[in-house]
């Protein structure tokens, strides 16, 4: 039961990261999912592939009521997206975890840069 707790507020603090940045979750979540609820880091990444796209789902509703959603702008990311997300699913399992960590480590290195800049 107390796992369950330690679940949802990770998961909660993903969805906090989304509907305050528009996204970004899965950045808080695999930390959180690896440290705080103890998964190994390849089902931790798998996971909150799982958890964001309800929570991005979420947003998206929240954005588009509100105005803030240009479907037209956001229409090549999507595509792109989409495609990358299948390669990049496709590939994952081959992927050795030192290297996949060090590039989401890398990842999270230069958001966070371009974030002050």
């Amino acid at each position: 039961m107390r796992s369950r707790w330690k679940h949802a507020v990770a998961g909660g603090l993903a969805g906090m990261a989304n509907g305050f940045f528009g996204g970004g979750g899965g950045s808080v979540l695999v930390p959180l999912l690896t440290g705080y609820c103890q998964l190994d880091q390849r089902r931790a990444f798998a996971t909150s592939v799982a958890v964001i796209l309800p929570l991005c789902a979420l947003s998206v509703g929240i954005y588009f009521f509100r105005g803030g959603l240009d479907f037209m702008a956001a229409l090549p990311y999507l595509i792109g997206g989409a495609a990358g997300g299948w390669a990049g699913g496709k590939w994952f399992k081959g992927m050795k975890m030192p290297w996949l960590k060090q590039a989401f480590g890398l990842l999270l290195i230069y958001g966070g840069i371009r974030s002050f800049l």
